[in-house]
């Protein structure tokens, strides 16, 4: 309730702590009994009556409040109730004084801080003066008896709770340490494995097209010279063929670079968007708007692809060096714009996939379509091509980006010039998104050349 210590404790309890709560509550009702058994062997129907009926009213109380406490319901109202009514009866009815043990727990598992002492001390305090004035007034020890023993019980209990908070403490930093470490494996086994499946790529397809483009090169500069038509048309169909195998060879050792770039993996987004597209690029412009932040690491991975898809679409059939990269930070989003001032083509006249390419748009708008982000391609033949992505961040997404950052597994939460990216020429930073800061609505998204992606 307030922060003199007037407050309940909801918090779930342990198995631990139930079986003691249920310990408790059978030592109650086994004393409560034995006690209004003693009392009515002991004293006239008479004075039965008052006393048992207050005892009964106890018992309801102590019930009712035992029932809340496991259902997680306010109680606290119901529990000054019951300890207003047993102070009375014990005072009444001294030989209930032994149900005080029970009572006086019940009020420490309901209140926590000075109203927990308070309500404690009035039960120890009532029981006292019971068993004073059973004494006829002249035993001191059955006045301080109580008090002391309340006062040791709350020590007990204090240390045993103090014990048990430190105990949730560590457990609880033992189970994010687990968290963390569990999350650090499955990353180096991602990277493990992708290392793994780089290398056999590279020790067998890519080796063996390098090979056959090795043998087709010889037989074409082996041809004999001067056949017949039929033996021309052969030497183009082996040209052809060795074209095609480069090409299949040049995509084969990009999809190793791709697979085994660990530079990419721990770098902050911005350093490695720009990894990404220097494989393919010389000189790209790169620059980043609004305030740089974590974002999940599938949004990572698939910008990250975009960036190099585009790239190499560009390196391939823009018929320019000249690109310019714009990555952005929004509120509720992360934007990717790609530009290059090529050859362009007409995105609606783009081939149907084949074996000789056409897999690189749809791949990359399939990335970010799969986040529920937008992405698109505006180009025009001689005009250049620009694509476009935007991925939303929901707010959970942001805050355990965060959390991850904070125990060292992402990028920096704020990157005024990000490290390693002020030293490269053609890059820029700013800290706010402006009105032309490159981000483009999802109609016109960012990236690379498409034809024949």
């Amino acid at each position: 309730m307030s922060a003199s210590g007037e407050v309940q404790r909801p918090q779930a309890r342990s198995a631990l702590e139930r079986r003691i709560d249920a310990a408790v509550h059978v030592g109650f009702a086994v004393l409560m009994v034995a006690s209004g058994v003693r009392w009515i062997l002991r004293h006239s129907p008479a004075d039965n009556a008052g006393v048992i009926a207050l005892a009964l009213a106890v018992c309801g109380l102590y019930a009712v409040v035992a029932i809340l406490s496991q259902r997680r319901r306010p109680w606290a109202a119901w529990m000054f109730a019951l300890v207003a009514a047993w102070a009375a009866l014990v005072i009444l009815a001294p030989s209930f004084a032994w149900c005080s043990v029970a009572i006086f727990l019940l009020c420490r598992m309901a209140f926590s801080g000075w109203t927990a002492y308070l309500a404690a001390g009035a039960t120890a305090a009532a029981t006292a003066v019971g068993l004073f004035r059973l004494s006829g007034g002249t035993d001191v020890a059955m006045l301080l008896g109580p008090l002391a023993v309340g006062a040791l019980l709350t020590f007990v209990y204090d240390r045993i709770e103090n014990d048990a908070a430190v105990q949730r403490a560590l457990h609880r930093e033992v189970t994010e340490a687990q968290q963390l470490l569990a999350a650090r494996e499955r990353e180096a086994g991602i990277a493990a494995e992708r290392e793994r499946v780089a290398r056999e790529i590279h020790d067998t397809v890519t080796q063996g097209l390098a090979s056959a483009v090795l043998l087709l090169e010889a037989a074409e500069r082996s041809w004999p010279v001067g056949l017949n038509n039929a033996d021309g048309d052969a030497r183009d169909d082996v040209r052809r063929a060795t074209g095609l195998l480069r090409t299949n060879l040049a995509d084969t050792r990009s999809l190793v670079h791709q697979l085994s770039q660990p530079g990419l993996d721990a770098a902050p987004l911005p350093e490695a968007i720009r990894q990404a597209a220097s494989a393919y690029l010389d000189t790209p412009m790169f620059t980043v708007t609004g305030e740089p932040r974590p974002v999940p690491a599938e949004t990572r991975h698939a910008l990250i692809r975009v960036t190099q898809s585009a790239a190499a679409n560009i390196r391939r059939h823009a018929g320019t060096a000249t690109a310019s990269i714009t990555l952005g930070y929004l509120p509720d989003a992360v934007t990717l714009d790609v530009f290059d001032d090529g050859r362009g083509f007409d995105p609606a006249q783009l081939p149907s996939p084949s074996g000789q390419g056409g897999y690189g748009l749809r791949a990359m708008r399939q990335r970010i379509e799969q986040l529920g982000g937008a992405f698109s391609v505006e180009s025009a033949p001689g005009e250049g091509t620009v694509i476009a992505a935007q991925v939303p961040l929901r707010a959970d997404e942001a805050t355990a980006a965060d959390e991850a950052t904070a125990a060292g597994e992402a990028a920096p939460a704020r990157l005024a010039t990000p490290a390693g990216l002020a030293s490269h020429p053609g890059m820029t930073t700013h800290a706010s998104v402006t009105a032309d800061s490159g981000v483009r609505p999802p109609s016109s998204a960012s990236s690379g050349e498409g034809e024949g992606a």
